[in-house]
């Protein structure tokens, strides 16, 4: 057994920490037992070829840690406290309380009802993908440093957990002068990310069992995060003016939250109308629930100002506001916020201060400079240009190459866009012959709790250049030439409703 304990003479670390380490592990491990003599101290050097004080220095440590004894004038043993600390070999484990699993099986669940998540490499045609080349990477820079060269204690104690005052603010600021927001910093809670935000809203105003009302297709992460707070989901219907309230009402005429993205749907990209945007607020106020207003990219608008918000429009103080930087600038920032309407800010604030540790200070610094100097505003209106140039190049080889066997949406918000396949062509097959030619293409129903009528599939533009753009499509050219080849038109759905079942267009 001695000889499993290898000597780095060079190493890092001392011998006689080595040594100890070794003999430590042979303990832990069972392989010395419980009550067994160890080598005289003098023997042992002369097994390792070391000074006999190295061993002594090793076993000082063990005793010290109380795995040895030493019994004078007998030698030096394996402590018999281990006996009843030594734990428990796997196959006799105990079990975990159903309880603690909770969690754990609500996420395992949720994996299973809504697929593997996709890939997020820059690549056509993934969704959500901001332009990383485009991003002001010299400006960014030139702000971090200037954020650390601070006092230490404002850049290295731990952070608000309400969010930083300075980008508190800054955001309020933004959000009335672009978005329409009449708010004050006091509502504006920074936390990390959108995922963060729905899950601190469900942990606040929901109890397991509430009903939920769900936009059907929807967002999968806020679906996952609902879920998870153990909400009973109602699936509400999407056609071309958004949410449709009176089906929400008549599945569900006592919900207590509804979940919507009404500038741009995800995934279907329609723009909630006027009237659906006033029924959704009666309703809610009629049944005294909460909206979570889901703003992921609605500041990316080609044509004209962006839409009102739903927050912008309500006047009874039910719609909780939600944005994220991770479209604006980049995901890795695992940045975002929420507006709570004022009755709400109050209770948002404790849960805040019992469970979250805050966001990290520098990340908050860093984008309050680059919002209060205007480079934030200067940003998004580059990015405007770019994804509409970016959408254009992927209507237009769409039209040249794919149809008539791929119909593409017209959109003028966002980052992705939606296409319909002829009849016969289903969108899971195309999606899984993309996967093969290094195209990622998502199918509609993977966001679904329902069956679809049609599904389709889902194309993001707005990470890459058109020449990327334009050999993705060429890629998706020869996949649907592979199906229509091979004769493989079918697929196995990608989405799956609540009863386990897999979708079916």
């Amino acid at each position: 057994m001695l000889q499993s304990i290898v000597l780095d003479r060079k190493g890092a670390h001392g011998l006689s920490v080595q040594i100890c380490a070794g003999l430590r592990e042979l303990i832990l491990g069972g392989a010395l037992k419980v009550g067994e003599r160890l080598p005289a101290t003098r023997t042992l050097a002369q097994e390792f070829g070391v000074a006999r004080t190295t061993i002594v220095e090793s076993f000082e440590r063990l005793a010290a840690e109380g795995l040895i004894e030493t019994r004078i004038g007998s030698g030096t043993f394996v402590s018999q406290a281990l006996a009843n600390e030594r734990p428990a070999p796997a196959a006799a484990a105990v079990a975990v309380p159903t309880a603690r699993v909770k969690l754990a099986e609500a996420m395992n669940t949720a994996s299973k009802l809504f697929g593997t998540r996709l890939p997020h490499q820059p690549r056509a045609f993934t969704t959500a993908m901001p332009a990383f080349d485009a991003f002001p990477m010299a400006q960014w820079s030139k702000l971090s440093g200037r954020h650390w060269r601070k006092a230490r204690h404002q850049v290295l104690g731990y952070p608000d957990p309400h969010g930083e005052l300075v980008l508190r603010q800054a955001i309020a600021a933004h959000l009335r002068l672009n978005r329409g927001i009449a708010c004050e910093w006091q509502q504006i809670f920074v936390v990390a990310g959108a995922q963060q935000a729905f899950q601190l809203i469900a942990a606040t105003l929901l109890d397991p069992g509430d009903k939920v009302w769900f936009e059907d297709p929807g967002a999968i992460g806020a679906r996952n995060s609902l879920i998870q707070s153990g909400a009973d989901l109602v699936p509400v219907p999407v056609d071309e003016s958004g949410l449709v309230v009176e089906e929400g009402l008549r599945r569900a005429p006592d919900f207590r939250l509804a979940f919507t993205t009404p500038a741009h749907q995800q995934p279907l990209g329609a723009k909630m109308s006027l009237e659906r945007r006033l029924a959704l607020l009666e309703a809610a106020e009629a049944s005294g629930a909460w909206i979570i207003e889901d703003d992921w990219d609605g500041e990316f608008c080609f044509q004209g100002a962006p839409m009102a918000t739903l927050a912008s429009i309500d006047r009874s103080g039910r719609v909780i506001y939600v944005g994220t930087f991770s479209k604006t600038l980049f995901p890795s920032l695992r940045l975002g916020f929420l507006v709570a309407p004022p009755q709400l800010s109050e209770q948002i604030g404790i849960c805040l201060d019992a469970f979250s540790p805050g966001v990290p200070t520098a990340l908050q610094g860093i984008v309050a400079d680059f919002i209060v100097e205007g480079h934030f505003a200067t940003h998004v209106r580059r990015m405007r240009k770019l994804y509409q140039e970016r959408y254009q190049a992927l209507f237009d080889a769409a039209q040249e190459h794919l149809s008539p066997d791929l119909e593409v949406v017209p959109t003028q918000t966002g980052m992705h866009t939606i296409a319909f396949p002829r009849k016969g062509l289903e969108a899971v097959a195309i999606a899984q012959a993309a996967a093969r030619r290094g195209v990622t293409v998502a199918p509609i129903s993977r966001f679904c709790l329902e069956p679809l009528a049609r599904d389709g599939l889902v194309l993001g533009f707005s990470g890459f250049p058109p020449s990327e753009i334009r050999a993705g499509v060429t890629g998706l050219r020869r996949s649907i030439d592979d199906l229509v080849t091979q004769g493989d038109w079918t697929g196995v759905s990608a989405g799956m409703v609540l009863s386990g079942k897999p979708n079916s267009p």
